[in-house]
């Protein structure tokens, strides 16, 4: 009997905005791995080319954990919390999910082995890092038409030059992590 397996991943622990999103990812038997990679390793045309495969022809689910989550936990325990919530969401249940990482979450609903560097490795780990981005990267560019003076679409909530001038300019809007430094900073202005 073969074991169903899926790889899981997530995107978006750094920024000072936005959800984290993890994506679980189970490949059929003869799934066409070829170009998958760590999803911060392809351009954006190729992880939205790869993305449309990916979903067509696979099992996935999606887990997230909202800013105000992410402020009342921590960001590592609101991103395995994303990951338990992307393995619930797979229409069936694995026998095992590979993580991308150091760590397993502790309410996965199947047993869970991780793998350092695995989005670079695993292809099911790989399609689920692709998963995540492309999915969170969409989300991020809706915010931007709520919220068109962070320049969400540009930087995806991460704290670059533009996006702490535009909370230095502007203080924080709600889907900003209130937890992370300079968001705590900029709503004290």
């Amino acid at each position: 009997m073969n074991k169903v397996i899926c790889g899981v991943d997530e995107a978006g622990r750094g920024p000072g905005a936005g959800p984290v999103v993890a994506a679980a990812v189970i490949l059929p038997r003869g799934f066409d791995g070829a170009g998958l990679d760590d999803s911060k390793k392809l351009t954006r045309k190729k992880r939205e080319r790869l993305f449309e495969r990916i979903i067509a022809h696979t099992q996935w689910g999606i887990g997230m954990a909202e800013p105000e989550e992410i402020d009342r936990l921590n960001i590592l325990h609101a991103t395995m919390r994303a990951m338990e919530r992307a393995v619930a969401a797979l229409p069936m249940r694995p026998d095992l999910a590979l993580i991308d990482g150091n760590r397993v979450p502790k309410d996965l609903s199947c047993p869970g082995r991780f793998i350092i560097g695995g989005d670079a490795t695993e292809n099911a780990i790989s399609a689920a890092s692709i998963i995540a981005k492309v999915s969170r990267d969409a989300l991020m560019i809706r915010a931007d038409a709520l919220y068109p003076h962070y320049g969400f679409t540009a930087h995806k909530g991460y704290m670059t030059a533009l996006h702490r001038a535009a909370l230095a300019r502007h203080g924080p809007c709600p889907i900003h992590r209130f937890s992370f430094a300079p968001v705590r900073a900029a709503s004290k202005v």
